[in-house]
């Protein structure tokens, strides 16, 4: 009877992954979910809260140490080379090309690949290891819906959020350090910056933090969830998903650069 029983999750749990052996399937299944996520109990969206706690608010320290000092770097390697750049309308544009339009959004996927991208990869691999997603199909309950959604979205949210932070840290301390070498009025710093900015960079920027944070959770989950009933796979996969979530970040940039500005 009890080996009855286990071929029948065993069975279910093939079926599920069969559905899922295709990251573009698997891509379709999240976003057909997404429409049912609302509608579930309250223990989905719990899920959701917690994973926007720690890819976001428990990554401002290092976001914040990151961003000030990208920030920063820039002014003194522009100061080394050009005197008075403090004071060029370059360094304006200097500021909004390479942090707004760039390094803000990938320096920020980055970051979330190496906190939550490898803790979903390893904390999905584990549940199958420990068969808690075959016992979730055994009940009927979509995977997708109820593990993958809410992380898909946490993750989504916190990008989008974790951006945006990110540039403005980054700013303000590119405004500090050209302040050391050559005092300018954050009035005055924020006038000149704003005009250097445009509604197209700002568009770019959100653009860049939604796909990117869709992707690195999405090739986390999967990741997370191909391993076999091993737990020696549980790091073979979170490496897997580290950096096939670093190749289409960088190869989703590139696209998305050359799709708005030169387009």
């Amino acid at each position: 009877m009890v080996q009855k029983i286990s071929l029948a999750f065993a069975n279910r749990v093939r079926l599920f992954y069969s559905k899922t052996t295709s990251v573009v399937s698997f891509v379709f299944e999240i976003l057909y979910e997404l429409k049912n996520f609302f509608l579930q109990r309250k223990i989905t969206r719990l899920i959701l809260i917690r994973q926007i706690l720690f890819t976001g608010f428990e990554a401002l320290g290092l976001i914040s140490f990151v961003a000030v000092a990208v920030g920063g770097i820039i002014i003194l390697e522009g100061s080394a080379i050009l005197p008075g750049f403090g004071q060029s309308k370059l360094l304006y544009t200097i500021l909004v090309t390479v942090i707004l339009r760039e390094l803000g959004g990938l320096l920020t996927a980055f970051i979330i690949i190496a906190r939550s991208g490898t803790a979903i990869a390893a904390e999905l691999g584990n549940m199958v290891v420990n068969q808690e997603v075959e016992s979730l199909v055994s009940f009927g309950i979509s995977p997708v819906l109820y593990l993958v959604v809410p992380r898909v979205l946490g993750v989504v949210l916190s990008m989008m959020a974790l951006t945006i932070y990110f540039n403005v840290a980054a700013l303000a301390g590119g405004w500090f350090m050209a302040y050391l070498f050559a005092p300018i009025p954050i009035l005055d710093f924020l006038t000149k910056l704003f005009s250097e900015i445009s509604v197209i960079d700002v568009i770019s920027s959100f653009i860049k933090s939604l796909f990117f944070g869709f992707v690195v959770a999405v090739v986390s989950s999967y990741q997370g969830l191909q391993v076999n009933f091993a737990s020696t796979e549980v790091p073979q996969r979170t490496i897997k998903g580290v950096v096939l979530s670093l190749s289409w970040v960088i190869l989703f940039d590139i696209l998305l650069t050359a799709i708005i500005y030169l387009v």
